[in-house]
């Protein structure tokens, strides 16, 4: 499949959602609603502020279906990152605040933990969106403590393959780090006015 075209889910949904169809906006939360706030959760580390940016967020999709653009990736990636975004926003808005009211904290402080909330995000979604096979070498060598043996093992597959699976699982994981932060800090945070 060329780069340029949406698989046909993504493309059938978005022309739903442009004509307005409830039911397509219900398809579209089911498939997504975990994800925006499982992200968005991994951002703030706020339950209450996880459901409002996912209400935010499916608001957003609701009203501006034609601002996916298929070029970009699809649907989940779209997805995910305006989750991030809001997440991102939201939690700079929260600490404003908090400096506001206390005068603790800083510009640094604010880029530092918005910057370690998005990696993790990034990570998170990774790790989900990697193919299954790769994702369960992961789940054995992290969580169970296998080595590639007991995880070539585990998983059926020769010592080599499993080797491979978690090389790739890393490297893939590894660019969750290397990314950089879109946005920037708004001016004169942490700065008094």
């Amino acid at each position: 499949m060329a780069m340029d075209t949406p698989p046909r889910w993504d493309r059938r949904m978005q022309q739903r959602l442009a004509r307005g169809e409830a039911a397509a906006l219900g398809e579209f939360y089911d498939r997504f609603a975990a994800l925006v706030h499982s992200l968005a959760h991994r951002v703030l580390d706020d339950d209450d502020a996880a459901d409002q940016v996912t209400r935010e967020v499916f608001g957003y999709i609701w009203e501006n279906p034609d601002s996916y653009d298929p070029k970009q990736g699809n649907m989940r990636s779209w997805v995910a990152k305006l989750t991030q975004r809001q997440a991102v926003h939201r939690l700079r808005q929260a600490e404003a605040l908090a400096y506001a009211e206390t005068g603790v904290g800083s510009a640094e402080e604010l880029e530092q933990k918005v910057h370690r909330a998005t990696v993790a995000a990034r990570a998170d979604y990774i790790v989900t969106s990697m193919p299954a096979p790769l994702r369960k070498a992961l789940e054995l060598a992290y969580f169970q403590r296998r080595d590639y043996r007991q995880t070539a093992a585990d998983l059926g597959v020769t010592e080599d393959e499993a080797r491979r699976r978690l090389r790739l699982g890393l490297q893939l994981l590894s660019s969750a780090n290397t990314r950089p932060l879109e946005g920037s800090s708004p001016p004169g945070y942490g700065r008094p006015r």
